[in-house]
């Protein structure tokens, strides 16, 4: 089996990253201040700039009808987001490889979905804590584990929403799954949330949560596998 391969983004290099992440094929990341923007404001230009790699990646028209007619969904919901301190999103667009059946989304064989990760600072607490805390007051999740990735002590969780009648937009159940990881400071949590339409696929995108949360370090990984390589050279 050959290594998978990474495309290694620009903020690699930021010396000021606190954490690292990778995110799977099929999601294309977009500038979260371009999503915000309505389509008939000054930035649209913006916005259609920031949407067309991602349409352009859609296999078909009607993908790509359903992609725009989710837009508005997509920006409620990353709207509410950022006041958390949302620092990336990323939309990802998947074959159904399973058949579809009643309540399916996937509309012509695509799944659609957003992927956003948030930073902020909490009270000094040790990781464990941080983790089940935050998912003890988590009215309505479901679902609720405790793992120990490679990063550190981790809590995941999930729910399922409506939209409100009053927010019109589409009374589309909505599928949200959540992962907290606890820096190893004590004093900074990472969440990242993976959401969708595609209810009746939760078992595929909370395995895929899961395997995005097992890849999160809060070490740069180029500088510790060269320290690795030179350890090994040294006992060589």
């Amino acid at each position: 089996m050959s290594t998978p391969g990474f495309m290694l983004d620009k903020s690699m290099d930021d010396p000021n990253a606190h954490f690292w992440f990778a995110i799977p094929a099929g999601f294309n990341p977009i500038p979260i201040s371009a999503l915000l923007n309505p389509p008939c404001s000054a930035g649209a230009d913006e916005l259609h700039a920031a949407l067309e790699p991602i349409l352009a990646s859609a296999p078909d028209d009607a993908s790509r009808k359903k992609l725009l007619t989710q837009l508005a969904l997509v920006q409620q919901l990353l709207a509410v987001l950022v006041e958390g301190s949302t620092v990336h999103c990323s939309i990802g667009l998947h074959r159904d490889d399973i058949s579809g059946g009643e309540g399916d989304e996937s509309n012509g064989g695509h799944l659609f979905s957003l992927f956003t990760l948030s930073w902020r600072d909490i009270a000094t607490a040790s990781p464990a804590v941080t983790a089940a805390r935050a998912v003890a007051g988590a009215e309505g999740h479901t679902n609720i584990e405790y793992l120990e990735l490679p990063c550190g002590p981790a809590s995941f969780s999930e729910i399922v929403r409506t939209p409100n009648a009053e927010s019109g937009l589409p009374q589309t159940p909505l599928l949200q799954i959540f992962a907290h990881l606890p820096h190893p400071d004590g004093k900074r949590l990472v969440g990242l949330t993976l959401g969708t339409t595609a209810v009746n696929r939760r078992a595929e995108y909370r395995s895929l949560l899961h395997h995005i949360a097992e890849n999160v370090s809060f070490v740069d990984p180029l500088l510790e596998a060269e320290e690795i390589k030179r350890a090994a050279a040294g006992r060589g």
